[in-house]
């Protein structure tokens, strides 16, 4: 077994990643399958949470799970009265909703294997920045969401991280107006994130909640 990940039951361990296609969801993803992991990509978006479940019930039917990585996520910072409705919706659906329908979905599951929810929020959910009231309140939630759960699950034996990335250099800020510091220490990259997964999986114990952050705080503005 490679890196001190431990099967169970002589099986390899399966997880479901959202946001598998790219940046951390698709860096926790590499590390995962290289720790032996199965991860079980969902195909429905995740706004359409009547599919999703119906994805979700029909894979672990013949599934048994042993992580959930929450990891999906949209971003937007302007001021609040200029944010669409439909994009607010949006926000709400896949930053918060999504996540909290999947632990219902997923909690019988991983009950069974006394499994591991890992929630990714955001810095944004420790503090109150301008031009970012929709956004930290979906990430606030989620945030608050795990370690409320971690209390109630406990006596089941199932573990739940939430971490609060920074800054991080993904395709996240694609369609904002600003980005990271191009300088080394003044972001994380996805590797980083997943690594800090892999650990926290590693730890005898549970660790709820965690911030990563760069040792500099630059961004720089970006025309679109």
């Amino acid at each position: 077994m490679k890196k001190g990940i431990i099967k169970k039951e002589n099986r390899s361990e399966n997880a479901i990643v959202t946001g598998y296609s790219s940046g951390i969801g698709e860096a926790i993803c590499k590390i995962l399958e290289e720790n032996d992991f199965t991860v079980l990509k969902l195909k429905t978006r995740l706004e359409d949470s009547l599919n999703l479940e119906k994805e979700v019930k029909q894979l672990l039917k013949n599934k048994d799970l042993d992580l959930l990585v929450n990891c999906a996520g949209l971003g937007v910072f302007k001021p609040h009265e200029e944010i669409s409705v439909e994009k607010i919706k949006e926000l709400i659906d896949v930053n918060l909703t999504a996540p909290i329908l999947l632990c219902n979905l997923c909690l019988r599951a991983l009950k069974k294997t006394k499994g591991h929810i890992i929630n990714i929020s955001s810095i944004e959910a420790t503090r109150h920045s301008k031009f970012s009231a929709l956004y930290t309140a979906t990430k606030a939630g989620l945030r608050n969401f795990s370690l409320s759960l971690f209390e109630e699950l406990r006596r089941s034996d199932v573990k739940v991280t939430n971490i609060n990335p920074d800054l991080t250099k993904t395709n996240f800020f694609d369609e904002l107006n600003f980005e990271p510091s191009s300088a080394k220490n003044a972001h994380l990259l996805p590797e980083e994130i997943a690594k800090a997964v892999i650990n926290i999986i590693k730890f005898d114990g549970v660790i709820t909640d965690i911030t990563l952050r760069p040792q500099r705080l630059e961004i720089k503005k970006v025309k679109k």
